[in-house]
């Protein structure tokens, strides 16, 4: 439910939170097209039916940040998707008071924390520089006169000027992000007083723009194989960044990355900064975002690494199909396609184990023939070692024998058949 009052011009949203709603007037849409709303779900992201937008960078959000006070953090933002007017989302999901934001600005990066000269503009929201998101909710800018390009960085900077709670936040953002000393500092394109860096994303939670070709958004769905992890920082040599790169020569579309690392299909972790289950983050993370029209699942690995099957008991091979039925069927009372990728080989890892291992081949062989998805991706096959398929092929291999290095996260995303997104 929407609780700002109908004359403010943006949105403070809740999840869960009603699909529609009106403002100023006009109906918005929660996560959907107004034409097809998607009902009963949880959501966080507003699109006006009049600006068919789509989502150009939005990474998932948790609880567990670090605190701040009276300080300006400038993040790096790509997107991956040609568009303007472009909004900028603010979350306080995971917070436990009142976030205040003294001042947003966003601009075209020069390099690092360097914004390019003159690029700077202005975030409101309702037309004020300042805004103060209430506690376990959301809230979308004004239009900012920017346009950006697919495979552009842009930085978004925001300053805090009271102290806050726990940060909500995205842990493993592999980009860099940019800490000031005290005060005010969104509106210098130099570097000079950011003094600090981290790589996590804090309160940013997305980035829509009405598109210039865009037919929509595609959300690569998963755990720490689609966030990114082992691949260099700022190098956005993720697969759904690959798979961005392969839309935009013949079927522009945006992709939005919803990994979290060590994020489960069926139970919360213990560390808090690695979520809530998919089944609980889905409707938000994904069917939440403007424009969606196809997720791309990839997940279950950690719940099969972690033996964690619902209620504490040992998981079962049909305690992760329930999982993904459970997926599928939200997806498709939100009118969204679903297509189920193959979880990946892990031999050589911690978590590999003969039985282990049973339960990805049998939940792998539902995946392919079950018809329950709307399609497949067969990631297993594209990365396995031919010479034994229960590993990665050491061309692909990061590592840690359960990531992929950057070829390998191109091969997950060559392995996606385009014609399947719509």
């Amino acid at each position: 439910m929407l609780s700002a009052p109908r004359h403010r011009l943006f949105t403070v949203l809740t999840a869960p939170a009603a699909v529609v709603a009106l403002i100023a007037g006009a109906q918005v849409a929660v996560g959907r097209t107004a034409a097809s709303p998607a009902a009963g779900s949880s959501a966080s992201h507003a699109q006006v039916p009049r600006e068919r937008r789509v989502a150009a960078w939005s990474p998932s959000m948790t609880a567990g940040g670090p605190n701040f006070n009276d300080q300006t953090i400038r993040m790096v933002a790509h997107s991956t998707v040609d568009g303007g007017a472009l909004r900028i989302h603010l979350s306080n999901l995971r917070g436990t008071i009142p976030l205040t934001v003294g001042d947003v600005t966003v601009g075209a990066q020069a390099g690092r924390a360097t914004a390019v000269a003159g690029s700077l503009r202005p975030v409101t929201f309702a037309h004020r520089r300042s805004v103060t998101v209430p506690t376990g909710r959301e809230v979308v800018s004004d239009p900012v006169a920017m346009h950006v390009k697919a495979d552009q960085s842009i930085l978004v900077s925001i300053y805090l000027p009271h102290a806050t709670s726990s940060a909500t936040w995205h842990s493993d953002a592999f980009d860099t992000s940019y800490l000031s000393g005290p005060g005010d500092h969104t509106a210098e394109a130099s570097d000079a007083s950011y003094v600090a860096s981290r790589t996590s994303w804090y309160y940013l939670s997305g980035i829509d723009v009405v598109p210039t070709r865009a037919r929509g958004t595609v959300v690569a769905f998963g755990d720490s194989i689609t966030d990114g992890y082992n691949t260099p920082a700022g190098a956005y040599r993720r697969w759904p960044d690959d798979l961005a790169r392969r839309l935009a020569g013949t079927r522009p579309m945006a992709v939005v990355d919803a990994g979290i690392g060590g994020n489960r299909i069926l139970t919360d972790v213990p560390n808090i900064w690695q979520g809530v289950s998919a089944k609980k983050r889905f409707a938000h993370d994904a069917l939440g975002q403007p424009g969606v029209r196809d997720v791309i699942l990839l997940q279950g690995i950690n719940d099969i690494g972690n033996n964690q099957g619902p209620d504490g008991a040992p998981l079962t091979t049909q305690d992760l199909i329930d999982g993904y039925r459970d997926l599928i069927r939200q997806a498709h009372a939100a009118g969204v396609r679903i297509i189920g990728g193959t979880m990946l080989p892990d031999k050589g890892n911690g978590y590999y184990s003969d039985s282990a291992e049973a339960i990805r081949q049998a939940a792998n062989h539902w995946i392919r023939t079950s018809g329950s998805f709307d399609g497949v991706v067969d990631f297993d096959k594209a990365v396995a070692d031919p010479a034994d398929p229960a590993a990665l092929n050491p061309a692909y291999d990061s590592g840690d024998h359960i990531h992929p290095n950057e070829a390998g996260m191109q091969a997950l995303a060559n392995a996606v058949d385009l014609s399947q997104l719509t």
